[in-house]
């Protein structure tokens, strides 16, 4: 391959991985079971949930500002509503809630909202909480939602079976712990400043994974030292992969550019 080809060839790879990436966090944890609000703050799970959108939006890349709620009433919606409304996304993001006979539609992109329009989805910890869905509704639903990721979209879920991550992921495996007690890892501290492991232990969780590859552990069982919250800047779940930090892109951009010089150059001489 001649240079300038090699070079052309790295260059729109690089931009494609800057364009193209997606934040995912998966809780084995039913936060928004054991949470609460006051006015203007959200406590324990639910400031965990908070900080979770957070953390999320600011890695979204596909340019759409909606967080979907998929299916959740009663004490799962009023959470992650909550979660959302006392947010620094309240007032330049927006939240819909959609619901479970709405489900092909959304994932078909036949509704006004659809997965298409949106730049978060949130799932809730089904069956822990009154009003949450089961993770075995979001099966049909598998491909499109690793696409999604794929395509710079954002996704939170909590423990709510997982039956999609293993129709999309079969190496990832989701197994019950039942237990109390989370501890954050540096990465965890790093991914929701204000969060306490308190915040986080204030109810107990419901899952644990494992063989999910190189994606950073966020948050570790106390009891049993296994891997409760997961999560990081992927292509996809099914592609996983870091993306390259700003300064990283610039220099590697630099560096192509003085290739092409040189080459420049050197064809140039031979004129």
């Amino acid at each position: 391959m001649k240079l300038k080809t090699l070079i052309a060839s790295v260059g729109a790879a690089l931009l494609s991985v800057s364009a193209f990436a997606g934040p995912f966090i998966l809780a084995g944890t039913d936060a928004d079971d054991h949470g609460s609000a006051s006015a203007t703050v959200n406590q324990n799970g639910w400031l965990f949930m908070q900080k979770t959108l957070e953390n999320i939006a600011s890695n979204v890349t596909n340019g759409k500002k909606t967080v979907a709620v998929l299916g959740s009433t009663s004490t799962a919606g009023t959470a992650a509503n909550s979660a959302f409304n006392l947010s620094s996304l309240a007032g330049t993001w927006s939240v819909q809630n959609i619901a479970i006979g709405s489900f092909a539609n959304f994932f078909g992109g036949v509704s006004a909202v659809n997965i298409s329009t949106v730049g978060i989805l949130l799932m809730d910890s089904g069956f822990n909480v009154t009003g949450g869905v089961d993770g075995s509704n979001f099966v049909p639903y598998a491909a499109g939602i690793d696409s999604f990721l794929g395509s710079g979209g954002g996704l939170f879920s909590q423990a709510n079976g997982f039956q999609w991550l293993a129709a999309l992921l079969p190496s990832a495996t989701v197994t019950g712990e039942f237990n109390s007690g989370i501890s954050l890892t540096a990465a965890g501290n790093s991914n929701f400043p204000g969060l306490t492991n308190a915040d986080l232990s204030a109810g107990p969780y419901h899952s644990r994974f494992n063989n999910f590859g190189a994606t950073p552990i966020l948050g570790t069982s106390n009891a049993t030292g296994n891997a409760i919250i997961i999560g990081g800047v992927v292509g996809s779940i099914s592609n996983p992969g870091v993306v390259p930090e700003p300064g990283s892109l610039l220099l590697v951009g630099i560096g192509l550019f003085g290739l092409l010089c040189a080459y420049r150059k050197k064809q140039n001489s031979f004129s």
